[in-house]
Parts: C-alpha cells; sequence; structure tokens
C-alpha cells in the first residue's frame, strides 16, 4: 500500500474520475480510466468513477456481445455512478449523458466528498466536473486524451473539414481554461496544447500497463493456441501478424489489409488476425475479402483482457498502421508481452518506440513496412533482439510508477487541500 506522508499524518484521498467511456465501451479512455482507479485504490486511495450508462441489449446489439470485467477484490471497492444517457447520431457505440442529471451528480458528490477531480472527457460530464469543482473548490485535473480536430472527420464525413476543427479548438480551448492542471499522455499532444496558448499547468504522463497481465506460463499459452485453431482452423501451423484496437476508419487497416497478399507471396505461412470490435468491422471484412486476404485473415470481434493478452503471446508480430493513436497503449501491451511491433511512426507511437526501440517505426509508406516486416520475419536473429528489447524496453510503463507520478499531480495541484 503505497500512502503519501505529511509530517508523520498518512494521506489517503479520494479521487472522482468524470468519464464518458468506461466498461462496456470498449476504447483507451476506458482502459486509461480502469487501469489508474485500480491502482490508486491499491495505493489506498478512495475512488468514483462518474460515467454515462451503457444499455446492455444496445451494447450487445453493437459489439456482438457485451465485455465482462472480472470483479475481484480490488475492483469491488470503486465506486461506479452511471448516469442515464441518450445514443448519439454519429456513434452507435457512444452515448452522452442526461444535462439534467446534474444535480443529482452533484448531490452524490457531496456525499463521497471527492479531494479531487480528474475528469477524461469532453462532453456534458466534463461539464458537470468542471462545474463542481469549481463550486465546491475541488481542484479540477484533465486528462487531453483525444485531439478531436483529427478525429472529428472520420464521425462527421459530411461537414468540412476546417469548420469541424475550428469547432474542436473551441471545445478544447474552453475545456483547458477551466482546468487546474493538465495531463497529456505524449509529447505531441503536449506540443498541440502549446498552439492554443491557455496558460495552465500541462504534466506529461502516460497511461501505465500492469505488467502481470502479459505474463503467461507456456501451458496456457499453448491451451489458448489451441482452442484459437479449434475456432479458426487457418491459424493452424501459420504465423500471426496481430493487429488489436477498435475497428474503426481512423485505426487505418486498409494500409495493412491492402498490403498483406505482398507478404503472403513471400510468407504462405502467415495469417493476418485483427482483433477488436468496432463500426468499420463488416467494411474491412468486405475490403480483405475483396484483396484476397480474406482467406488468411481472422476477425475475432471483441476479446476480453485476458484473451487479449494471451493473442500477443501466441503472435509473431505487432503491426499498428494507424495514425491516430493518442498513446499507444496496446503497442506498449504488445511489447511487454515480448513480441516484436512494425508500426508507423505518428502520434503517440513516437513516444513509445522513440524510432526503433522494440521493432521498426516507419513512415506511411507501405513499402517501408513491407520491407521492416520481412526482415524480421527473415532474420531469426534480429527478430530475437527486437523480442528482447520490446519486453524490456516496455517496462518503463508500469503501472505503479506512473501511478505514483499521478498522486504527485493531484497533491500539487492548485488548489488541492490535504485530507485530514
Amino acid at each position: 500500500m503505497i500512502l503519501f506522508q505529511y509530517h508523520g499524518i498518512l494521506e489517503a484521498m479520494k479521487i472522482a474520475m468524470f468519464t464518458d467511456a468506461y466498461w462496456p465501451r470498449v476504447n483507451g479512455v476506458t482502459v486509461s480510466v480502469d487501469t489508474f482507479s485500480l491502482a490508486l485504490v491499491k495505493a489506498g486511495h478512495e475512488v468514483m468513477i462518474i460515467c454515462s450508462r451503457y444499455p446492455v441489449d444496445s451494447m450487445a446489439r453493437v459489439l456482438g456481445s457485451v465485455p465482462s470485467v472480472r470483479v475481484d477484490p480490488i475492483r469491488a471497492k470503486i465506486k461506479i455512478l452511471r448516469i442515464p444517457s441518450h445514443r448519439v447520431f454519429f456513434s452507435k457505440e457512444d452515448r452522452v449523458a442526461k444535462l439534467h442529471k446534474r444535480y443529482w451528480v452533484e448531490r452524490e458528490m457531496d456525499a463521497f466528498g471527492p479531494d479531487v477531480i480528474h475528469i477524461n472527457t469532453e462532453f456534458i460530464i466534463a461539464d458537470i466536473g468542471f462545474g463542481y469543482a469549481k463550486k465546491r473548490h475541488v481542484p479540477a485535473v484533465y486528462t487531453f486524451h483525444t485531439i478531436w480536430e483529427d478525429y472529428a472527420v472520420h464521425y462527421f464525413p459530411l461537414i468540412p473539414e476546417f469548420l469541424l476543427r475550428f469547432t474542436a479548438r473551441r471545445l478544447q480551448k474552453v475545456l483547458l481554461k477551466r482546468s487546474d492542471v493538465v495531463i497529456v499522455p505524449t509529447i505531441q499532444v503536449e506540443e498541440m496544447v502549446k498552439t492554443y496558448h491557455v496558460k495552465k499547468e500541462v504534466r506529461r504522463l502516460p497511461t501505465g500497463i500492469d505488467p502481470a497481465l502479459f505474463q503467461h506460463d507456456p501451458e496456457t499459452v499453448k491451451q489458448f493456441r489451441s482452442l484459437m485453431e479449434e475456432k479458426y482452423p487457418i491459424l493452424r501451423g501459420k504465423r500471426i501478424l496481430l493487429f488489436a484496437g477498435r475497428v474503426a476508419k481512423e485505426k487505418n487497416l486498409s494500409f495493412i489489409i491492402q498490403l498483406f497478399p505482398e507478404l503472403l507471396a513471400v510468407h504462405p505461412d502467415l495469417v493476418l488476425v485483427i482483433a477488436g470490435s468496432g463500426p468499420y468491422q463488416d467494411y474491412y471484412i468486405e475490403e480483405a475479402q475483396n484483396c484476397i486476404t480474406g482467406k488468411h485473415c481472422v476477425f475475432t470481434g471483441y476479446l476480453e483482457r485476458e484473451d487479449l493478452s494471451l493473442a500477443y503471446a501466441i503472435s509473431h508480430i505487432f503491426i499498428m498502421p494507424s495514425l491516430t493513436e493518442t498513446q499507444g497503449l496496446v503497442t506498449i501491451e504488445a511489447m511487454l508481452s515480448g513480441i516484436p511491433v512494425v508500426a508507423i511512426g505518428a502520434m503517440g507511437t513516437v513516444q513509445v518506440m522513440e524510432g526503433d526501440r522494440g521493432g521498426f517505426m516507419v513512415k506511411n509508406d507501405p513499402e517501408e513496412f513491407k520491407a521492416r516486416v520481412l526482415d524480421l520475419l527473415n532474420d531469426e536473429e534480429l527478430y530475437q533482439q527486437k523480442a528482447e528489447d520490446a519486453r524490456q524496453y516496455a517496462q518503463r510503463w508500469t503501472i505503479g510508477h506512473i501511478t505514483e507520478q499521478l498522486i504527485e499531480i493531484y497533491r500539487e495541484a492548485p488548489g488541492y487541500v490535504r485530507p485530514r
């Protein structure tokens, strides 16, 4: 248990995490909020997550199944306040909280008595969180997870891009001004925050990952491989190139789907596995079938966290064609699992890999991407070198170390009052 001390007095904080995305919604923000909340509870603090309510039936229709989250003694200590919500017209996966529930949330917050408000969203729940922080004189810490200037074009393709960027920047600037401290996960996001010319303290902090999730005994990995081969016979005797993440347009999956036949021509023992769910799954399945890749491509749909960690373990190379990864969490997870990565060097990937650490970081160029994958497939000594480098280098993102930094950010936030 990690508790910070003032003059011999133990300090346990109460942290309210405000987010639109939380289980069963699956994305990087969900993982970040969940990971930090668990780590904070383990460290002896109290956490309440304030999030949108996701009806089980609607999520089952979107995802095909509803993600289950294992409840252990640590997770059971997290308080969760789910706000009734509406559907949003531009995304079947997402919800927006009902604004008139603000006063109900404030009453629940008063009963909880938070020492810090940590906001992980940009919409109505963010407004409720910022409003409560100002009303009760509690520090508001805001994590800039998503660069909506880049993401919005994928959700609103019929609206002119300049108008989307203008609107996104206005919204983001308002949020930055309302924050006491801004957390950014990468150098690239930090540089973007500077362009807003808002004078707020900015602290860089990536999301930590629990390395224990990616440590498996060989027998468990062997059993999982057998189960996957039984479900997907094409995997038998093949080497897996794995992508993990939301199956969405911004992930740039067409890049690897169209490139994959050229890799197959050199190494027929390859299978492309796309692990995840999302609104573009049917689109990419059709594209894979049209590229002949479909005969050598498996779409697993959503995988539970434990199964995903095992999917890394049975894979040969992790591939990341996305140009919009804010933090690169799945890349870190792959590296912790000891598999080399080939990724396009953009956004969070740049910070995670810092060049060719744990694999190869390449330009948005199919020929260069293909060449680096072939280097790993053709040279066993190089492969083993990159695999070991990946495992060692990824240790810098372990959750214990990063959570200590988060607690320091809370304690040093303007207006923070030490709990009695």
